[in-house]
């Protein structure tokens, strides 16, 4: 399980618009990786419009933002157009870097056991390591607390 001093583990997945994005791509930026559960469900909508509504915010700090699950490139592209979000959704079908990072999880709901991705958000420096985490997401004032971080380490 990657943690904060770690190094962001190597990947290459697609975009929500069929691009590779790699992690080499995201040196030299501070990052916001967010890896949430399912495209279109009411606490990932939730959380994907708290990142939008603060994006330019973000991005006055330097930060790009980077939303990932193992959700398909289509199901990304209808969800970032559904709910008008600008920023890059990762697509992890195989779940590689979801387990790497140590969210890919077993979960139950409704008395059914399944894997999913846990909600968990981590914060890269430009060199790729992890700064900040923050596990078992609960998205109400989420997005504040991951701001007043991104806050601090640019102060």
């Amino acid at each position: 399980m990657t943690t904060v001093g770690d190094t962001l583990p190597a990947f290459e997945l697609q975009d929500q618009h069929g691009g590779t994005v790699r992690d080499t791509n995201l040196r030299g930026h501070w990052i916001v990786l967010y890896c949430y559960p399912k495209d279109m469900t009411p606490g990932c909508s939730q959380e994907a419009m708290g990142f939008q509504d603060q994006q330019d915010e973000f991005l006055r700090l330097g930060f790009r933002i980077f939303g990932i699950s193992a959700d398909s490139v289509v199901s990304h592209t209808r969800f970032a157009t559904k709910d008008s979000l600008t920023f890059t959704l990762l697509s992890d079908p195989q779940h590689v870097l979801l387990e790497e990072l140590g969210v890919w999880k077993g979960k139950r709901l409704a008395g059914h056991d399944f894997m999913g991705t846990e909600r968990t958000t981590f914060m890269i420096d430009p060199e790729g390591k992890i700064v900040r985490e923050w596990r078992k997401v609960r998205v109400k004032r989420h997005i504040a607390a991951v701001l007043e971080a991104a806050r601090e380490v640019r102060a």
